[in-house]
């Protein structure tokens, strides 16, 4: 862990082993790429994070990558890049001379030209630049030198201005010129998609000269050459110019401009071409490389802007964000596991605040899984299982996931399973099995609440929801835990207490929520009459959720049903007392 190597050169890029976004040090020499994290070992996912944090928070962290093996993203990007236009004496005049020149008409501007690309037009080294033949036949190019804003800034004077500058990046301005020409000034132009090559690197200013120059070729050949002491308009200046009204941000980027020596300057102009390399170089920062596609292209940009959503999986973070370890179910993905692999089914549902761990302990004690197979998974929202936050939850959805279970382990009426589900999960195995009668051939209900639920239970429901909502999963657990445990339970057995308080603080707030509202809405009656598996209820004696007389009434309800009543327990029977749950279960499977 760690590393006494300078690490300056930042480099994003998507890590093979996890799919996810990260920085690292990119050795240009050995072309290689050194994962970076946190000094507390939090892996660095962009480049906003490495100019909030400073380089004395960042650490090298796991092996070293060949570039080769990895893609390389922008250095930083998801906003609009802020240029510059005639930032340079002989370009100002090869480009006032070019006939595409619709702006001022003079060699040397009296303000800078600010104009800006759109964060859609942003793409790697190395990709490829679209020709867009339909739109342009005058594509040019522009080696800049990008400028990265450290420090938000507003109305910044001169003198102050390099107190503002985080470091640098290489830019290729990509230009449509009759584009530029014609609307009479550059956005549209300037624009396109994959108009705005990006990287490879960004450095902070501190470990780079004071001076950069900034190469151009193409196909090998130079075509452009200039230095920062070229500019007419000096950085500290075009910072000062762009905050006068409105405020720089962190992360910012302002492309300085570019030398003489674009296409549109040569008798007669020179356009790029598809197969044509543009390289530019500067300074410490190595080379952008990237080619002209084919005419017949895709634009990526489609479907990275398809593929992107406003909306952020709630509950994803266990699994980095990228379902590592949940299975796919349809278009959803849940935590499921599958233990033994016995005849004999058996399919658990957990219930609300619950996940799949907490049928471990019967499942061992009854080594079920010696002689069957056994099913497990997360509810939706729900240990490591994420939710959408256009995903509903239910008891119906919740109903949908057990028969996703149910049909990856292709159970079917010649072969039906036993299902077992705790407090909610209840509600959903029962709508299950009422729609699935063939499925389920015995039936374990641990802690069934009510149904329909009642209007004061449901109101609660609303309310604690509400509650975590705008407090956190810490507002509700001591009463949970208080209120679903028994007294015996409290007096002596702390683990079990323990456990019922970490199943709930290891949920996710939102996901939490969202459940309850589930059991919130469980108003409609379940027609229990209908039940035609051989049904075990299990209640704890002073569980105030699913209360003996209500297991009572169930049991009179469901035609092949009895109910068991444990002594001295709650709501959280598995953990209070496993070996009376084991006891019963033992009996009836």
């Amino acid at each position: 862990m760690g590393s006494a190597a300078p690490l300056t050169q930042y480099a994003a890029f998507v890590h093979p082993d996890t799919g996810l976004a990260r920085i690292g040090h990119y050795d240009l020499t050995q072309d290689i790429i050194q994962p970076l994290s946190f000094i507390s070992g939090t892996p660095i996912t962009n480049l906003y994070e490495v100019i909030a944090a400073g380089p004395s928070h960042i650490i090298a962290d796991g092996e070293t990558l060949s570039v080769k093996n990895v893609k390389l993203l922008p250095t930083i990007s998801g906003r609009d890049i802020l240029a510059v236009g005639k930032n340079y004496m002989e370009h100002a005049k090869e480009f006032n001379s070019s006939g595409f020149d619709s702006s001022d008409k003079t060699d040397r501007p009296s303000h800078p030209v600010i104009f800006t690309k759109r964060a859609t037009s942003i793409i790697a080294h190395g990709e490829d630049i679209l020709p867009h033949p339909e739109f342009s036949q005058t594509v040019d190019y522009e080696g800049e030198i990008g400028v990265i804003i450290g420090k938000a800034g507003f109305r910044v004077e001169e003198a102050d201005a390099w107190d503002y500058v985080w470091g640098y990046t290489i830019i290729n301005d990509m230009t449509a010129r009759e584009r530029q020409r014609d609307h009479k000034q550059f956005f549209i132009g300037k624009s396109p998609d994959t108009f705005c090559p990006i990287g490879p690197i960004a450095v902070s200013k501190d470990n780079l000269p004071a001076t950069l120059k900034v190469e151009t070729h193409v196909n090998g050949e130079l075509r452009q050459s200039a230095t920062t002491e070229d500019l007419i308009f000096s950085i500290p200046t075009l910072i000062k110019t762009i905050s006068e009204g409105q405020t720089l941000q962190p992360g910012d980027v302002i492309a300085t401009g570019t030398p003489a020596g674009v296409g549109i300057g040569k008798k007669p102009p020179v356009f790029l071409q598809p197969g044509d390399e543009v390289s530019v170089s500067v300074s410490g920062l190595g080379t952008l490389r990237n080619r002209i596609a084919v005419a017949e292209a895709v634009n990526p940009t489609v479907e990275k802007v398809s593929s992107s959503s406003p909306f952020q999986l709630t509950n994803s973070a266990k699994t980095l964000s990228a379902g590592i370890g949940l299975t796919q179910f349809n278009s959803k993905s849940l935590n499921y596991q599958r233990l033994g692999s016995g005849s004999n089914q058996i399919v658990f549902v957990h219930g609300l605040g619950g996940t799949l761990d907490y049928w471990t302990p019967l499942i061992s004690r009854l080594s079920l899984s010696d002689q069957n197979t056994l099913h497990l998974f997360d509810l939706e929202g729900h240990g490591l299982s994420p939710t959408h936050p256009l995903s509903q939850l239910s008891i119906e959805s919740f109903a949908s996931d057990i028969r996703y279970i149910f049909d990856a382990a292709s159970i079917n009426s010649s072969a039906p399973a036993t299902l077992f589900a705790h407090s909610l999960g209840c509600l959903a195995a029962i709508k299950f099995t009422l729609d699935n009668p063939g499925l389920v051939e015995k039936l374990v209900l641990v802690g069934p609440p009510p149904s329909p639920l009642p209007d004061a239970a449901s109101k609660g429901a609303y309310a604690r929801a509400a509650l975590v909502r705008s407090k956190g999963i810490g507002a509700v657990v001591d009463a949970v835990v208080d209120a679903g445990t028994s007294s015996q339970t409290k007096k002596s057995n702390p683990l079990a207490v323990t456990a019922v308080r970490l199943s709930l603080l290891g949920q996710d707030p939102e996901s939490y929520a969202k459940a309850t509202w589930a059991l919130a809405g469980a108003t409609q009656k379940l027609e229990v009459e209908q039940i035609k598996a051989k049904t075990l209820i299990i209640t704890g004696e002073e569980d105030k959720v699913s209360p003996p007389s209500l297991c009572e009434q169930y049991t009179e309800r469901i035609k092949e049903s009895k109910h068991v009543v444990l002594n001295g327990v709650g709501h959280w029977h598995v953990y209070e007392d496993v070996d009376g749950v084991a006891e019963a279960v033992k009996a009836f499977i």
